[in-house]
């Protein structure tokens, strides 16, 4: 190899010494953890036939049982939307009080970013375990899991749209001598309606799965029949739940879609 040549390959080693070091971190992090979580390929392989076997097993579906899971169906969709309502509210409260620009005090500001940061921290399934030790099992203990998960999410959310809105309003109403509340309502709220309509929109997506978990454990709903079902071997009925989840999923998906383009007249991507 010519000296040329080597000098043209340590300069290209150079070029992407900043690419090939973090790969090679990652890749040495992947199969650490990899190791560590003890993922076997093999094992996944090997259960691929006792899968088919089991979905076998779960059909055809347990037809007659469809009228009724309608019932539970609807709970769900009773839990999600009662608790993104109560979590949307509360969390347009702290909101205002995270945003910089409308907080009364640097120190609530961080008393109120602190609460949302810890509530977002905490999983879900130690909350709702919480409202059942608290309220016992049933829909309303969903209901309040939902609130306070939808409570750091939205806030968050709604604190930033908050602080990015234009100051020009804010300062000629505060000129004027507008109080907090008028300032609030004429002027940020307009700027930020479309915001805070399409992201309580999209939590209440998430909290229509997050229900239906929530009744794994005890929570009600359609979920509840589910893994009942499968505790009891019944896959057929199984299936059915499924089936019913599938189609309550997609449903509410249209009807979120169709009431953001009524509300913010823009069509919405897929």
């Amino acid at each position: 190899m010519s000296v040329a040549a080597l000098g043209a390959m340590i300069v290209h080693l150079k070029k992407f010494r900043k690419y090939v070091l973090p790969a090679l971190a990652a890749t040495l992090l992947l199969w650490g953890a990899s190791t560590i979580s003890r993922v076997d390929l093999g094992a996944f392989l090997a259960g691929i036939p006792r899968g088919i076997t089991l979905f076998g097993h779960m059909l055809p579906p347990q037809w007659e049982d469809f009228p009724g899971l309608i019932g539970p169906a609807l709970e769900t969709v009773q839990i999600a939307f009662v608790g993104t309502v109560l979590g949307a509210a509360l969390a347009f409260l702290i909101g205002l009080l995270a945003a910089g620009n409308l907080s009364p005090h640097r120190a609530v500001r961080e008393l109120a970013r602190g609460a949302l940061t810890a509530e977002r921290a905490l999983p879900d399934l130690i909350i709702i375990l919480f409202f059942v030790a608290i309220v016992g099992l049933g829909a309303f203990p969903g209901v309040m899991a939902v609130a306070v998960c939808s409570i750091g999410m939205l806030g968050k959310l709604f604190a930033d749209a908050f602080e990015e809105v234009d100051p020009k309003p804010l300062e000629a109403m505060a000129a004027v001598g507008a109080t907090k509340a008028q300032i609030i309502r004429y002027a940020v709220l307009p700027q930020v309606f479309p915001s805070l309509i399409a992201n309580t929109l999209y939590r209440f997506d998430v909290n229509i799965r997050m229900s239906i978990f929530l009744g794994v454990v005890g929570a009600g709903g359609i979920g509840f029949h589910l893994v009942m079902s499968m505790r009891l071997l019944q896959y057929r009925e199984a299936m059915a739940s499924i089936l019913v989840i599938l189609v309550l999923v997609v449903l509410c998906e249209k009807l979120s879609d169709a009431f953001r383009r009524r509300i913010l007249g823009q069509e919405v991507l897929r």
